[in-house]
């Protein structure tokens, strides 16, 4: 999957809305996260990435990820979430997380 290309088009699935209002996340956010990602890393779904940008303070550090599928023109927005602290590259979600996450696939 190619992350350079930019489709023209982005759909958001219900689940991704829910997920915006919880952690007060906007569009605008979710949208420069997919611009300009620090991380990119394969998704939990089949033919999914996620994407990554730090955020918060050096004391109370967090990263916002958005996972996305790319479907021809369009790239679905398909979970968005919150984590408390940094991980390294490669690290497994927490099973919260990927419980959230399930439920949206």
């Amino acid at each position: 999957m190619s992350v350079l290309k930019k489709p023209k088009i982005l759909v958001w699935t219900a689940h991704s809305r829910v997920k915006m209002r919880q952690y007060r996340l906007s569009e605008a956010r979710i949208r420069r996260i997919l611009h300009t990602p620090k991380r990119i890393e394969e998704g939990i779904a089949a033919k999914t990435i996620a994407m990554m940008q730090s955020a918060g303070s050096p004391k109370h550090p967090y990263e916002l990820w958005v996972m996305v599928q790319d479907i021809g023109s369009k790239r679905k927005v398909i979970s968005t979430w919150r984590y408390p602290g940094v991980t390294k590259a490669g690290q497994p979600l927490p099973r919260e997380i990927l419980a959230e996450i399930q439920q949206a696939l």
